[in-house]
């Protein structure tokens, strides 16, 4: 996997790629022109701010099948969940294009973000935030060590009517580094 920042020509097959129903699902569905430009000023502003943010996810190029593809993103930022407990964590976050799924992509990525969260930026506590209904979402975290931390969710309606929960994962430094990786 390379993990990288975005260029310019990036954003159009990004947005192609993943603005789908099945990619959309728990993320409000589908977005419009002005969604789109709002999450890539976010996505660029994160970066700007902190020096990280969800980078471009690509397959290395090597012959196989997505081979030197955009995937989707994956990375770091400070959550922005505004007047909630988790608001200014360090969070993680992937998302991956549907044909990208179920092939240990986002695994790998999520593993280098970590990575990179504890080694580089010094984190003491990842978070991670998805809805109960997105068990893919939710089973990777769990996959990754992370623990459930029902003491952070927060409600919000936007990405999942139903339930109208924010469920949140994390893990600590200590933890992290600790376990063996498979």
């Amino acid at each position: 996997m390379i993990l990288r920042d975005w260029r310019e020509e990036d954003w159009p097959l990004f947005w192609e790629l993943t603005n789908t129903n099945a990619v959309m699902r728990w993320l409000g569905d589908e977005t419009d022109e002005d969604i789109r430009t709002a999450a890539r000023q976010r996505i660029q502003g994160y970066r700007q701010r902190h020096g990280h943010t969800f980078w471009l996810l690509e397959r290395k190029p090597d012959g196989g099948h997505l081979s030197g593809e955009v995937l989707g993103f994956c990375g770091l930022k400070r959550s922005n969940a505004e007047g909630e407990r988790v608001e200014g964590m360090m969070e993680i976050g992937w998302r991956l294009r549907e044909d990208a799924w179920g092939h240990g992509y986002a695994k790998e990525a999520a593993i280098a973000s970590l990575d990179i969260g504890f080694d580089r930026f010094k984190a003491d506590e990842i978070v991670a935030l998805t809805v109960q209904g997105n068990e893919a979402s939710w089973g990777l975290m769990k996959r990754l060590g992370m623990d459930r931390r029902s003491d952070l969710d927060y409600a919000n309606t936007d990405f999942d009517p139903g339930s109208g929960i924010i469920i949140v994962y994390a893990i600590t430094r200590e933890k992290w580094q600790g376990q063996g990786r498979d």
